[in-house]
C-alpha cells in the first residue's frame, strides 16, 4: 500500500499543499510549530475522518478559513483508490474514486495507515477508554463485521441509558434492550479477545527487537470475561443501574494492559519503556494488517526519534519491513536517517508549506 500523493488546503496551518511521497522513507523535517504533524494528520484524516488530537473538527479548520479540503491518492495491490473529503461549515462529505459516500463509516477500510505519535504514550498510562479507541479504530478498519456490531451496540447502549435516566423506567423496555445490547455486546467481546490474541504476539517480538531482555506481555481485561454470561450479567446489575442511571456492565468498560519485565507497565515502567511499548502496539498492527489484507499499511512516525535513545532508533528502523513506506517527522535531520540499504526523501515544512530537499 502506498500513499502516492497527497493535496490539502485550510488545514490546520498548512497552505496550499501537496505532498508526493517515495515508496520507501520519507522524512520531513524542520523546527517545532511549523506543521510537520498536521502534515500526518491529513493524510489519518482522509483515511479514517478522524483526528488523533481532536473530536473537534472545528479545530482543524485553518485560521480565517471557513473549510478545509484533503485529497489522497493511495495505490493498493489490487486498485487505486482516491479520497476526497470536503469540511465545511460543519458538514463533511466525502467521495472514494469520485463516489460521494452516504456514510462516513464506510471510509474504513478502504485504506490503511499507522500512526504513531508522542501522544500514543496514553495507550500505556491512559484511562481505558483510549484503549477501547484503539480497539475500535484498528479493528473497524479491518473487519466489517465488527464496525457494524459497535454502531449496533452503541445505539442500543445510547438507548438503554436514555431509559434509566426516566423518573420512572419502564422495565419490560428495559428488559427489551437487554437482549439486543448483550448479542452485539457478545461480537465485540469474542472479536477483542481474537485481535489481542493475534496481536499480542506480534508487539511481543517488536518490542524485544527494540528492547532486548526486556519481555513484554499484554492481557485483555474484559469487563465480562465470559461473553455467553452477558444477559445475566446485565440482569445482575440492573438494581445499580437503575440507581445510577447509566449501564454499568459491558464492553464499553473494556480495557487491556500492559506488562514489562511481569510488571504493570502503567505503574513501574519508566517513561522509555512505555514509549517503546506504544511504538510496539503499532509495529505489530503492521503485521497484523498484513496478516490480514496482504499488504503493509502506510506507516506514520511523529517525531519517534525524540521518543527514543540513539540505539533504540536504530533498531526501530531496522525493524520495519522493506516493503512498508513510512513518513517520519522531525526536527533533527542527522538523528532521523534511515538505514544505508533504504530509500528516503527528505522534505523541508517551513510555515505551513512543503518543499522537496
Amino acid at each position: 500500500m502506498r500513499l502516492n500523493e497527497l493535496t490539502c488546503s485550510g488545514f490546520r496551518c498548512l497552505g496550499e499543499l501537496q505532498f508526493l511521497p517515495i515508496p520507501g522513507v520519507n522524512i520531513v523535517h524542520g523546527r517545532n510549530a511549523q506543521g510537520k504533524t498536521s502534515l500526518l494528520e491529513a493524510a489519518y484524516f482522509a483515511v479514517t475522518s478522524k483526528s488523533h488530537r481532536t473530536n473537534t473538527e472545528s479545530e482543524l479548520v485553518r485560521h480565517n478559513h471557513d473549510r478545509f479540503q484533503i485529497r489522497a491518492e493511495v495505490a493498493r495491490r489490487d486498485r487505486e483508490v482516491r479520497i476526497e473529503v470536503n469540511w465545511w461549515q460543519g458538514t463533511k462529505r466525502i467521495k472514494v474514486n469520485h463516489v460521494a459516500l452516504s456514510r462516513v463509516s464506510d471510509l474504513l477500510g478502504r485504506a490503511n495507515i499507522i500512526f504513531f505519535s508522542p501522544e500514543d504514550i496514553a495507550l500505556i498510562q491512559g484511562a481505558a477508554s483510549v484503549r477501547r479507541r484503539f480497539f475500535d479504530m484498528e479493528m473497524a478498519q479491518l473487519q466489517p463485521s465488527y464496525l457494524a456490531a459497535l454502531q449496533q451496540y452503541r445505539q442500543v447502549l445510547r438507548q438503554r441509558n436514555q431509559l434509566l435516566r426516566q423518573p420512572t423506567p419502564d422495565l419490560p423496555q428495559l428488559e427489551a434492550w437487554d437482549e439486543p445490547l448483550a448479542r452485539h455486546g457478545a461480537v465485540l467481546i469474542e472479536e477483542r479477545r481474537k485481535f489481542l490474541r493475534d496481536l499480542a504476539p506480534l508487539a511481543t517480538r517488536a518490542y524485544a527487537h527494540i528492547a532486548p531482555d526486556e519481555p513484554v506481555e499484554i492481557r485483555y481485561h474484559p469487563d465480562v470475561p465470559d461473553a455467553a454470561a452477558l444477559p445475566k450479567t446485565l440482569l445482575k446489575a440492573r438494581n445499580s443501574d437503575l440507581r445510577q442511571g447509566v449501564t454499568n456492565r459491558g464492553p464499553h468498560r473494556d480495557d487491556f494492559e500492559v506488562y514489562v519485565s511481569g510488571k504493570p507497565a502503567r505503574i513501574f515502567a519508566s517513561q522509555g519503556q512505555q514509549k517503546t511499548a506504544a511504538l510496539a502496539l503499532r509495529l505489530a498492527e503492521i503485521e497484523l494488517v498484513h496478516d490480514r489484507t496482504r499488504e503493509y499499511p502506510i506507516l506514520m512516525l511523529d517525531e519517534v526519534m525524540a521518543e527514543l535513545d540513539a540505539a533504540r532508533a536504530e533498531r526501530l528502523l531496522d525493524s520495519i519491513h522493506p516493503d512498508v513506506q513510512c513518513v517520519l517527522t522531525t526536527t533533527n535531520l542527522n538523528a532521523s536517517l534511515p538505514s544505508a540499504q533504504r530509500a528516503s526523501a527528505h522534505f523541508l515544512m517551513q510555515g505551513g508549506r512543503l518543499e522537496t530537499r
